[in-house]
């Protein structure tokens, strides 16, 4: 087994925060020791972070802090988006891979200044180095010409070249990067992926106390779901512009998560139009729940990687829609769910609304063909798998299991 130092995020919450706790949980169930690193007040290290999910705190916590050390580094300024590290964060970094002389460092990348040091810091100390590359691209700006976020891989593309590997999500965005000088050799395509045990249809006759509870507060309403961050990029605008055409009879639209376009959203789209703004969630169980309710979730996003969040919707047997943003249409394609254009989202969903509010069996069969494709290709079984065989690459024979 490796001793792997992970370089995240635990707060504020994000994809990035999901996908470093579930992915270190998972590596530790199987007899890895996991040191967790991450921009934090000193003396909030031994604590949970206030918005980090409850659920995988505990989770991360088992085996007890000598097992698995966490290292809280000093910043300036944190955000979902970007991190600014104190002046002496690099130094305690340094000095705290010195002391816990890891077999190798994997960096969630935070989108930090730090992410461009990792490459010398690692190669002075003799230690592999392997990122995972979050940013979201939009699948039809393949030519990067430009945007935030091609920027954003015209900028890292040449200090990922230097890494030992860089973990992406999908074919497209390794092309991506690809083109931009970082070497084929170095990516490494592995999927998010989901427990399909944790995310899952709600069993016949055995439906939890949440989801129960849930259908009384909707009182019959038919529930179409947005869950995720509500920023501009993720065209949250688009799909209340499509709700207020139609108002589905029948129906609401409840809109889960917070972020900085949220109030100007709901002093525009109000609940008299059928939506419901439910908030950030951060109770695993009444999401999974809100998942189980929903008939269909929607993700109109502009640019994304590979949701997280569509990926458990999914996997809970939900049917799906969600743009070709990223690699989120090619989780969908082939009729796992219904894949739009990010040109032109509102026409789009004002036609799709009215056929799925009509025609609940498709409702059915498509969230019923998400679940499988979720089995196929998804699973967080699946992607430990990939990463295990990753680092076998870099450490030296016999400290990892065979």
């Amino acid at each position: 087994m490796a001793h792997i130092a992970w370089l995240g995020k635990k707060s504020p919450f994000c994809g990035n925060v999901t996908y470093g706790l579930t992915t270190t949980e998972a590596l530790r169930r199987r007899g890895h020791e996991v040191s967790f690193i991450h921009f934090d007040t000193p003396a909030a290290s031994l604590g949970r972070s206030s918005d980090e999910p409850a659920e995988l705190t505990a989770a991360n916590g088992s085996g007890g802090a000598e097992a698995n050390p966490e290292v809280a580094l000093p910043y300036l300024v944190k955000s979902q988006v970007y991190t600014i590290p104190s002046p002496g964060a690099q130094r305690e970094l340094r000095e705290s891979l010195e002391r816990l002389q890891p077999d190798l460092v994997h960096a969630s990348l935070t989108l930090s200044p730090l992410d461009f040091r990792l490459p010398d810091l690692c190669q002075q100390l003799g230690l592999p180095l392997v990122a995972t590359f979050h940013p979201a691209f939009d699948a039809s700006l393949r030519n990067l010409s430009g945007g935030t976020q091609q920027l954003t891989y015209q900028l890292y593309a040449p200090s990922l070249a230097r890494y030992d590997r860089v973990v992406v999500f999908s074919e497209l965005q390794a092309e991506v990067l690809t083109r931009l000088g970082v070497p084929e050799r170095r990516l490494a395509v592995i999927p998010n992926g989901v427990d399909p045990e944790r995310w899952a249809p709600s069993p016949p006759g055995g439906e939890s106390a949440e989801l129960l509870g849930l259908r009384q507060r909707f009182g019959g309403q038919r529930v179409f779901l947005y869950m995720g961050r509500i920023a501009t990029e993720k065209n949250v605008e688009a799909l209340l512009r499509a709700w207020r055409l139609v108002q589905p009879a029948g129906c609401t639209l409840v809109v889960v998560g917070d972020g900085p376009v949220r109030p100007s959203l709901m002093q525009t789209y109000g609940s008299e139009i059928g939506v419901h703004w439910w908030g950030y969630e951060p109770d695993q169980a009444k999401r999974l729940a809100l998942l189980q309710l929903a008939e269909v979730f929607l993700l109109p996003s502009l640019v994304e990687g590979l949701s997280l969040a569509l990926l458990e919707a999914m996997a809970s047997g939900t049917a799906c829609v969600a743009t070709d943003a990223g690699a989120d249409g090619e989780v969908l394609e082939g009729g796992a769910g219904i894949v739009i254009s990010t040109q032109g989202v509102t026409t789009q969903l004002r036609t799709l609304l009215p056929v799925l509010r009509d025609q609940p069996v498709l409702s059915t069969e498509l969230g019923r063909r998400a679940r499988q494709r979720t089995l196929e290709r998804y699973t967080l079984a699946r992607n430990i798998d990939q990463l295990e065989r990753l680092y076998a690459d870099l450490v030296p024979q016999g400290t990892l299991a065979a």
